[in-house]
């Protein structure tokens, strides 16, 4: 009888704090983790990458791996450096990417441009909201179209964070959930 994957959570730039949906999910979500970075403020795309390579190997099976926002794009670029570990993950929910490539973009973030294109090899969805001020909701569409992935719109949920007031999030869950069900179809 197949198992639940874990859920491997990876914030963005600064982390979640404790009123965002991942620190929720992890708190109420057996067996689940957090990418342990150990500078969320001034993050370095190759010590995130081999952090999150880490963090995988560790896994007992392929992940789910939920990101926002900075850790969409860290997941891209491990995917670039490390494509022979693609196995590694079960499915991939990317909530509100950062463009790192827009002009007002921090100088903090953008060491992880240009963002990776690549057609992503796992089940995954893009989740956006259409007033997403570090990401237009066009360019969103245009990610998630580069990456393969599915796509869900929220309105009104300006960066998908704790200010958009999700709390638990039932239904980002879900969809994380969901890619289970597409990885044992595909795979």
């Amino acid at each position: 009888m197949p198992t639940t994957p874990p859920i491997v959570l990876h914030p963005g730039w600064q982390n979640s704090g404790p009123e965002h949906w991942q620190s929720h999910w992890q708190a109420s979500q057996p067996g689940s983790s957090r990418v342990p970075q150990t500078d969320w403020d001034h993050p370095d795309l190759d010590d995130w990458i081999q952090t999150l390579d880490k963090h995988l190997a560790q896994q007992a099976q392929p992940a789910l791996l939920a990101c926002h926002s900075l850790g969409c794009l860290t997941l891209l670029h491990w995917l670039a450096h490390y494509p022979q570990h693609h196995h590694r993950i079960a499915g991939a929910l990317l909530v509100a990417p950062a463009d790192v490539e827009r002009d007002n973009a921090p100088a903090e973030i953008q060491g992880f441009a240009p963002i990776p294109r690549q057609r992503l090899p796992f089940p995954s969805i893009v989740v956006a909201s259409d007033n997403d001020p570090y990401c237009q909701l066009a360019r969103s569409q245009q990610l998630a179209q580069h990456w393969g992935s599915g796509f869900y719109l929220l309105t009104g949920a300006g960066h998908i964070n704790a200010q958009s007031g999700l709390a638990h999030w039932p239904k980002g869950l879900a969809l994380l959930q969901g890619l289970a069900n597409q990885q044992s179809v595909l795979g």
